[in-house]
């Protein structure tokens, strides 16, 4: 396999993985929003708060490594 597609299955293999990380996102603002309105302020919802800090920080990590191989494809 030749460098360039060595670089263009990472970053499809990155936006996969973005992708999934925006899905688990929107499905855990959503269940806090579900929990927020059924006025169920329990330890399901300071959980999901504090889910989305670490989910973020991964969507920024993945964006990064993203933009790199995209860089280095441009330099091939």
């Amino acid at each position: 396999m030749s460098r360039l597609d060595e670089v263009k299955s990472r970053i499809d293999w990155l936006k996969d993985l973005f992708k999934i990380i925006v899905a688990i996102m929107v499905a855990d603002i959503a269940g806090m929003a579900n929990l927020f309105i059924g006025n169920q302020i329990s330890l399901l919802l300071y959980m999901g708060i504090a889910l989305l800090p670490i989910l973020a920080t991964g969507c920024i990590f993945i964006s990064r490594k993203i933009e790199l191989h995209l860089k280095e494809l441009g330099e091939l």
